[in-house]
């Protein structure tokens, strides 16, 4: 039987020499992916779904190369793979080229994968945030208005809060020069269909570049389900971040849309020495008083904390506590 062909989408991977990281997916075959932006909403939905129209392949044998070094692994059951190894060579902060391939495959199933491994500088502050309802308008909390901001904007028409890209970029380049940024990490329950999508909201609205970590694939007969997800999994993706950078001190943000305080109470209690605060915007307001009273026993673990509806009242507070010059 002849092989078929597979694509490797390899994303944004992190670390530092002693605990490098980088993940991806295989698929049967490229997804198809639309440059051309219309302000047809029927169009955009058109080149939405077909974000969600993938094949996962499981049981994939692949290999990475490291500068030298060759790692192996196999896709899981939704053809999810990951990488984990300590560099054997002295690496530079910035980012590093990184390449996944079939090993031994035929032409017929030749698959090479390209990203990139962020490694940040030594900065005093690292910033995990939440894209959501954080940093754009996604009313994560009824399922048809969330559909209509995903099917029928395209990227460049996606509304974010206002002043968020200005907080994000006056943080990433805070007490640092312009060649070492704060790094940044963007969690989020969003699925991994939409990693190009998102990022080209990112480069549209110049937020600073970092590396995402998403939600599982879905198939096109799930896009109703698009974003929903067990809070356990967000909280294990940022506790990933904060295992790979013990001597990190970071600041959090989220929203009272869904679970983030919740979330953010819950690693306050573990990791309360790493996080040197946390932001949460007040979309709900009914929601207010719940979010409060997490922020409320946070600060008694001595994180500061702040509730706020607009980004101008944010950045007001990062001048406040020291975070911005």
């Amino acid at each position: 039987m002849k092989k078929e062909k597979v694509f490797i989408k390899v994303y944004h991977g992190f670390g530092h020499a002693h605990n490098m990281v980088v993940f991806g997916h295989v698929f049967k075959k490229k997804e198809r992916k639309s440059t051309a932006y219309s302000t047809n909403p029927l169009i955009n939905a058109v080149h939405l779904l077909r974000l969600f129209f993938v094949k996962p392949l499981s049981g994939i044998t692949l290999q990475m190369n490291w500068y030298g070094t060759k790692l192996n692994t196999q896709t899981e059951y939704d053809g999810f793979f990951r990488f984990q190894w300590a560099s054997h060579i002295a690496t530079n902060a910035g980012w590093h080229p990184v390449s996944v391939i079939c090993p031994g495959s035929t032409e017929s199933t030749s698959a090479n994968g390209r990203g990139e491994i962020f490694i940040p500088h030594i900065t005093q502050f690292g910033f995990i945030s939440d894209i959501d309802d954080t940093i754009m308008v996604s009313h994560s909390k009824g399922g048809w208005r969330r559909l209509k901001e995903i099917l029928f904007r395209n990227p460049q028409s996606r509304r974010l809060f206002k002043n968020v890209s200005e907080h994000y970029r006056l943080l990433a380049h805070a007490h640092t020069t312009p060649n070492a940024p704060n790094p940044f990490f963007y969690i989020s329950s969003s699925e991994w269909n939409l990693y190009d999508y998102l990022r080209d909201i990112f480069l549209h609205n110049k937020l600073p570049d970092g590396a995402f970590l998403l939600n599982q694939v879905k198939k096109w007969y799930q896009i109703l389900q698009t974003g929903k997800t067990k809070h356990d999994g967000k909280m294990m993706r940022i506790v990933r971040v904060l295992d790979a950078f013990p001597n990190q001190r970071f600041v959090l943000f989220g929203d009272n849309s869904q679970k983030d305080p919740e979330i953010y109470e819950l690693l306050s209690q573990k990791y309360a020495a790493q996080i040197y605060a946390v932001y949460i915007r007040n979309v709900h307001d009914a929601h207010g008083k719940y979010a409060s009273d997490k922020l409320k026993l946070m600060e008694s673990r001595g994180l500061h904390i702040c509730l706020f509806k607009e980004s101008e009242e944010a950045m007001q507070h990062s001048r406040a506590i020291g975070l911005l010059n």
